[in-house]
């Protein structure tokens, strides 16, 4: 009788253990999506800001979606490297050019080590990174990541998706600015 009391007790810690390890898991993962709900309604609220044309705020808020996605996903994860993205737009907004080259640099390193080098998150990240060196004049840093943007974009999404059609059209800008008189593919 002793015996099977003990297994019954056995049988009810580890019952219990099992149901407290699944309420542990459970209330995790609505924690992580109540912080992935707030990180998209930060973006959003960011957004709407950003198209008032209240980027001090809209940064403010950015700023804040940055934070909740390191803290919630971790600082490697690819809703960092949007959140680092959308930073950086705000930035050219205002013109601090030095603040932004770190940031889109960083946001391609996440997607790169993240997601594969040949992901088209990836070839926005580089196309991100050359318009910044176009609009500092740094041309010759500019064309190779123009050009691998998009070959990854061409690869992955075919050649008639309107990001291709963008990243040719800042090629061409490019080489227009430079004298080149024709690109070619």
């Amino acid at each position: 009788m002793t015996t099977l009391v003990n297994i019954l007790r056995l049988q009810t810690s580890s019952r219990s253990k099992i149901i407290f390890t699944m309420i542990l898991i459970l209330s995790f993962s609505s924690s992580v999506y109540a912080q992935e709900v707030l990180w998209e309604k930060l973006n959003g609220k960011a957004k709407t800001l950003f198209k008032q044309k209240r980027y001090p705020d809209a940064l403010s808020v950015a700023e804040e979606a940055l934070k909740v996605a390191e803290d919630t996903f971790g600082p490697d994860d690819p809703k960092v490297a949007i959140s680092l993205n959308y930073i950086a737009e705000l930035y050219v907004m205002k013109g601090t050019y030095a603040e932004i080259e770190p940031l889109y640099k960083r946001a391609l390193r996440i997607n790169e080590e993240a997601l594969g080098e040949d992901h088209p998150d990836v070839a926005i990240s580089l196309n991100n990174l050359a318009e910044l060196y176009y609009n500092q004049g740094r041309y010759k840093e500019a064309e190779p990541l123009y050009r691998h943007a998009l070959k990854i974009l061409k690869q992955t999404l075919g050649p008639d998706h309107p990001e291709v059609a963008i990243t040719r059209e800042n090629m061409r800008a490019l080489y227009k600015k430079v004298g080149k008189d024709e690109w070619t593919e």
